[in-house]
Formats: structure tokens, sequence, C-alpha cells
């Protein structure tokens, strides 16, 4: 999937940037998502984040809303499939954003990520006059650091990281995994059943190694922790049966032990009467 970024139109001599609030009256695009993998992966993304506390109230985590910008005068939407923002500025009387607007609301998207399915390769178009496009877009006008590409169907998956502002494809690491510094996390891909979809997913997993879980994977593990707890407990119940059976045969035995000693001590002293009568002392 690594292409080249492409331009389709002429160059523009010079670009001015001002970041302005979207206006109540702009009507924003419907656009489809291409397919029903989009907001499950999405979703997935947001959920285990979510799940392990990583969320803060200052951060921005968002699917499909659009990001603002103004050129030459000109206002551009774009819509990532999903993006992260470390730090943005509350909102006065609602918690619902429309969009948003890097610099006025908040410091810059720190990751976007575009999982594409079809093969105008706009996610990698360049094109600088207006529309511009989205590698355009985010590398140099929103200068994002980490952007992320993925290919649900042919499972490829790209991150590129701006390096003396342009992007540069990174390498994985010896787990094939992406380390994505502004989040403290690694990214990768892991194959498996969600939702009733059936392959190739985007995961974090933490410094450490460990797979940040989905919801129905924490509750597997409950249960299982569970199930383990209620195995030990039986095994401990059985265990105190077995002690409590060994005591019960323990004091059987001493009661026999007595018994039998008792036994000798009578017939013992049968014996002794015996003699006795004989004109024997036992004793002698």
């Amino acid at each position: 999937m690594v292409a080249t970024p492409i331009s389709t139109a002429p160059q523009l001599s010079t670009i001015a940037i001002s970041w302005e609030a979207l206006p109540e009256d702009f009507i924003l695009e419907e656009e489809p998502v291409e397919n029903t993998a989009q907001p499950l992966i999405a979703g997935a993304l947001r959920e285990s984040l979510e799940l392990s506390g990583y969320i803060q109230s200052t951060m921005l985590i968002a699917a499909n809303l659009g990001i603002c910008a103004t050129m030459n005068d000109k206002l551009v939407v774009k819509a990532p499939d999903w993006f992260f923002v470390q730090t943005v500025l509350p909102l006065s009387g609602t918690t619902d954003r429309r969009s948003y607007t890097p610099h006025l609301e908040g410091e810059i998207p720190r990751v976007v990520m575009e999982f594409c399915s079809d093969t105008d390769g706009k996610e990698y178009s360049a094109r600088r006059a207006f529309p511009p496009g989205k590698w355009f877009f985010y590398e140099q006008i929103l200068q994002v650091p980490t952007y992320v590409i993925f290919d649900p169907l042919t499972v490829e998956l790209e991150v590129h990281q701006i390096e003396s502002g342009q992007y540069k494809l990174q390498p994985t690491d010896e787990n094939n995994r992406y380390w994505i510094t502004d989040m403290g996390l690694f990214l990768g891909l892991w194959e498996g059943e969600k939702e009733g979809r059936i392959g190739y997913w985007l995961r974090w997993w933490d410094q450490a190694g460990n797979l940040l879980p989905w919801a129905v994977e924490k509750v597997e593990q409950e249960q299982q922790r569970t199930e383990q707890e209620r195995q030990r407990a039986e095994q401990e119940s059985q265990r105190a049966e077995q002690e409590s059976q060994r005591a019960e045969q323990e004091s059987q035995r001493a009661e026999q032990e007595r018994q039998r000693a008792e036994q000798e001590s009578q017939r013992a002293e049968r014996l002794a009467e015996q003699l006795r009568a004989l004109g024997i002392d036992p004793i002698d």
C-alpha cells in the first residue's frame, strides 16, 4: 500500500492559514462511510483506551469529526476516520462538538488515521489547491506528528511521522508494532472477531507489551478470574475436608489405641487375679 503523495493541481505560491470556528450555518457534507469496518475499527480503538483509564477529560478522541482550517480565506474541513488531540479547551454550555478547529479550541491533533478502502489514493493526495488533499492538509497545514493509513481489505498498515517537515514511513519493531510517541503506546494489527466482524483490527499495547483489552475481553478475563477463584476455593474446601477426614482418622486411631490399651490393662488385671487365686504374687 506504500504510495507516493500525489498532486493533481498547480502549486500555490503562498498559502495564508488562519484558524476560525465553523460557522453555525455551515452545512457539513454527509458522506457515507465506505464500509461497515470503518466505524467498528474506530470505535474499538477508543473503547480499549477508555477501559484502560487512558482517556482524560482534557483529551479529544473522535471519529469522522470535521477538523477545520482556513486557507486563503476558504474554509477547509477534513474528517479523519479517527484522531487524537492531547489537550483541548473546555466547551461552554455543551459537551458535544460539531467540529474542531486547532489553535482556536486546543492543540493540533497528535495522531490522525484514515481507513482506506478504495483505489483513488486520496489518503496520499498532496494537492495544494483548494480543496487540498488529505496528505497535504495533515502534513503541511495541520502538521500532525503521526499519520496512520490502514487498509482493512489488504491488511496493510502504514505509520508516517513528520521529520524535517515531511512525513516519513516508519519501520515496525520486533513485534511488528509501531511506537506512537505522543500516546505512549504501541499500535499494531490483531486478528480476531468483534461485533460480528472477523478480520484484522488496529489494537493498542502498553509500553510493557500488554494488550489493552476490549470490554468483551475484560468480561472474559473477569469470568476466568472468577472461575479460577471458584476452583481455588473448591480446592481449599477439598483440602480442608481431607484434613478433617485425616484428623477424624487420627482421632479414631487414638481411640482404638486407647481401647486396646484398656483391653490390655483389663487382661493383665484378670491374669493377676488368677495368679493371686493360685497363691502366686504377680509382682514377684
